[in-house]
């Protein structure tokens, strides 16, 4: 019997497949697109490829768009996949949870393996994984360049809350003749000292944190989360995949 956890995010949609042991021993990750439906079922194809399908697995969904796995046994909210899905993949117990999203962040609060407290941002989308985008095609760069431009700048703030007043702003920095580099430097500022804010309002007792979504090997964002937060933040390739890790340990609990 095999145990799937499918999380279909904002941006992009996760596979994993346990075995009994609760070993990882398959991995699947795919843009969203417009349609969660379309995609949710395109996973399927492909978990049908390597031989998961109905009769032989339980399957969690989760995530913006888990209402449109219709083969779901069940369906469970990202707060609870994610801490369980970083639990598991960074092998700890109590820890916080930094899940940086396309479309919101979480600051997750783990204690005895379960989720205990959480936060979300609550402006806009500025301060995700979709702001960071945005700002990166208004400066023509993919978001690696936009990371390591960030290393060399300085000096520049972006105060805008909401994402399109942010966009505006950086046009503005580029209409004045800032330097990609002093721009990114501001962009990535803001997406760190909101996460920084969150874990403040969040009032955590311990400073094991871990990163997850999309930005978990990004290691520029690693290291400024880490500067600005007193504390080594962690991450791991599988970090995009704690939501689904987590859906799919909750899977084995299906009757």
């Amino acid at each position: 019997m095999y145990f799937t956890g499918i999380d279909i995010g904002s941006t992009s949609a996760k596979a994993i497949v346990l075995n009994k042991n609760s070993e990882i021993i398959y991995k699947d990750v795919m843009p969203t697109g417009w349609s969660s439906l379309e995609t949710a079922n395109r996973i399927k194809e492909n978990l049908a490829e390597v031989g998961v399908k109905a009769d032989n697995s339980k399957f969690v969904a989760t995530g913006y768009g888990r209402v449109s796995v219709p083969y779901a046994n069940k369906t469970v909210t990202e707060i609870t996949c994610h801490g369980k899905g970083a639990a598991y993949l960074f092998n700890t117990d109590a820890c916080t949870v930094i899940d940086i999203g396309g479309q919101d962040t979480k600051i997750i609060s783990i204690a005895g393996g379960q989720v205990v407290d959480f936060i979300m941002n609550d402006k806009c989308s500025a301060g995700t994984g979709r702001f960071l985008e945005i700002m990166a095609n208004t400066l023509g760069v993919s978001l690696s360049e936009l990371s390591n431009l960030a290393r060399t700048g300085s000096g520049i703030t972006i105060s805008s809350m909401c994402t399109v007043f942010a966009e505006s702003e950086v046009i503005s920095l580029i209409g004045s003749g800032q330097s990609k580099q002093n721009i990114a430097f501001g962009v990535i500022e803001s997406i760190t000292n909101k996460v920084k804010s969150l874990c403040g309002k969040h009032a955590s007792s311990n400073n094991n944190f871990y990163l997850t979504g999309g930005l978990c090997e990004n290691d520029y964002i690693i290291e400024s989360l880490s500067d600005k937060l007193e504390a080594a933040v962690i991450s791991s390739p599988l970090g995009r995949y704690a939501g689904a890790v987590g859906a799919a340990l909750l899977a084995k609990s299906l009757k």
